[in-house]
């Protein structure tokens, strides 16, 4: 509490937390304003009666419940990134400038990904106004109607994109993961609402429980996201001239959730795919479209078989993306070459199967963690049945992780200031 009223008696960090506070307040602005044409309340039913969509929509910071201009939110920048990093794979170069070339190299970086935002945004728009038309949920537009549509949504996504960095600027927090904080956040007012208007002195027992177990998983999800493995590592000495180097012993860390939400993302994508390929299909067949379309919901509707299909989705994309973002061959290049080793293994090849080997088992751990936390809310639901209270998911784990991180950036500037002033 000290450490949070001494952030408002510095000026200058007291104008940032307001500069980004303002650029949040823009961002809702912006979230309320639908697209021409739109009947909000029907749009609104059919949120709430589609998981998958109900799932997406806390990626775009609560826009795409309203088709606002910033329906897609930050996700088609989310997406490019994502692409991105998937290209480091395949093109040597890319990786290269991406792990080697410092702030030089991620800055190209960040720039390839804005501009692959582009067309994703307006393929993704064009792509979820005719889903939405084809469910009913929107009334079907014309041509000229759609491109119009797909152009400000675009706009409105570029915008977006450019507050998320302007946020960043300013090391209070990730723009981008603020964002979806802020979206997230505004929808609890709505949920305390429902919860009273639906409230049944019958059930006091359940809503005790729920808020007991509540703080529970929240203790649970910040211990995981905190949690690391500390691998010891001692440096060799050497001498240069007259100066003696080295004989130094530290640790590697390496985080038990890796990955963070990223795997949840492509989850909800994957699910998200034969929805977006029954619309290219009837294009072509139009019955085969319905049958596709037909079997989705079927899927979707079952509660215990999406559930199961979410979970193990997740937990397959926690070990494919924590295996391109994560090298132990590079890690073990880099200490032989600084003189690093671990005690008692050999440094090259015995250096990196040991830490591949932990890698692989903390990340177990943490893809099943990170499972069970997204098909949470299903299970409290189908436990007890009431549907207006959702007890952990994706929101929670967000939330968590983007509270940490504002909280380490301020102590680190308190740090800095402080030190500064010695």
């Amino acid at each position: 509490m000290n450490k949070f009223l001494q952030v408002f008696k510095i000026p200058d960090l007291r104008k940032k937390i307001f500069a980004v506070g303002l650029l949040l307040v823009a961002f809702r602005v912006l979230a309320a304003v639908p697209i021409p044409g739109i009947d909000t309340v029907q749009l609104q039913a059919f949120f709430e009666s589609n998981q998958l969509f109900g799932f997406l929509n806390v990626f775009t910071g609560g826009g795409l419940s309203g088709l606002s201009i910033v329906m897609l939110g930050v996700g088609p920048y989310i997406t490019s990134s994502i692409i991105m990093q998937l290209l480091t794979i395949i093109f040597p170069k890319l990786k290269k400038a991406y792990h080697e070339e410092g702030a030089e190299g991620k800055a190209k970086f960040n720039r390839y990904s804005r501009y692959l935002t582009v067309p994703l945004a307006m393929l993704q728009a064009y792509g979820f106004l005719n889903l939405l038309v084809s469910q009913g949920a929107i009334a079907r537009m014309t041509f000229p109607a759609i491109l119009a549509n797909v152009v400000v949504i675009t706009a409105g996504s570029i915008l977006v994109m450019w507050i998320g960095e302007l946020i960043s600027e300013y090391k209070i927090g990730n723009g981008i993961s603020l964002i979806i904080f802020a979206g997230i956040v505004s929808g609890l007012p709505q949920i305390i609402y429902s919860n009273l208007l639906n409230y049944n002195p019958g059930v006091l027992p359940t809503y005790i429980a729920f808020a007991v177990l509540s703080i529970i998983v929240i203790a649970g999800v910040v211990f995981i996201t905190e949690g690391e493995r500390k691998i010891p590592v001692s440096y060799a000495k050497h001498v240069r001239g007259n100066k003696m180097y080295g004989g130094v012993a530290t640790y590697l860390p390496l985080r038990v959730n890796q990955a963070g939400v990223i795997p949840i993302i492509f989850a909800l994508s994957v699910l998200l795919f034969p929805q977006f390929l029954a619309q290219t299909l009837a294009i072509i067949s139009p019955d085969l479209a319905a049958q596709v379309n037909g079997f989705v919901q079927g899927v979707a509707g079952n509660l215990l078989i999406f559930s199961i299909l979410y979970f193990i989705l997740v937990v397959a994309f926690t070990f494919f993306y924590t295996a391109i973002t994560f090298d132990p061959g590079e890690i073990s290049k880099n200490l032989q070459r600084n003189g690093g080793f671990i005690p008692g293994i050999r440094p090259g090849d015995n250096t990196k199967e040991f830490i591949s080997r932990v890698v692989y088992r903390i990340t177990l751990f943490g893809a099943l963690f990170l499972g069970i936390i997204a098909v949470l809310p299903n299970i409290t639901q189908g436990i007890t049945g009431i549907t207006t209270l959702t007890l952990g998911g994706t929101a929670l784990l967000i939330i968590v992780a983007v509270a940490i991180e504002i909280m380490k950036q301020l102590e680190s500037q308190l740090d800095m200031r402080e030190y500064e002033n010695v």
